[in-house]
Formats: structure tokens, C-alpha cells, sequence
């Protein structure tokens, strides 16, 4: 299998508190720099689906808070 370090998106390069990613045994790990403690895990197939309702704006409504 192969294992990386943790990865951060490049929109969040100014800024000392973002989102990681890496990939452990097969299984993609999330979590918040500010947090590192906290971790989530799911598969690689989930996580791509994830990203594609990010990409279609599916969460969106979330990040309003009159929502």
C-alpha cells in the first residue's frame, strides 16, 4: 500500500489552520491542523465522492448560517 504525509490544499498556504489529508493503508484520513488529534477515516471511494458534491456545491447551504 502506499502511505503519504500529510497533504494541505494549496488555497490554504497563508494560513496556519486548514484541512489534510493523506492516505494510510488504503484508508483516506481528514483532519484540521489546529485539531490534529481528531482524525477521520473513510475509504477512497467515499472521499471521491465527497469532493464530487463539494465541487457540485452540494454543501453549500451549510456555510449559511440563515440557512
Amino acid at each position: 500500500m502506499i502511505n503519504t504525509g500529510w497533504q494541505k490544499a494549496s488555497f490554504s498556504s497563508a494560513t496556519d489552520t486548514c484541512m489534510e489529508v493523506r492516505t494510510v493503508d488504503g484508508i483516506v484520513e481528514i483532519r484540521e491542523s489546529d485539531t490534529a488529534e481528531v482524525i477521520v477515516r473513510t475509504s477512497p471511494t467515499k472521499f471521491a465522492k465527497f469532493l464530487q458534491g463539494i465541487k457540485a456545491d452540494e454543501f453549500d447551504h451549510h456555510a449559511d448560517p440563515n440557512a
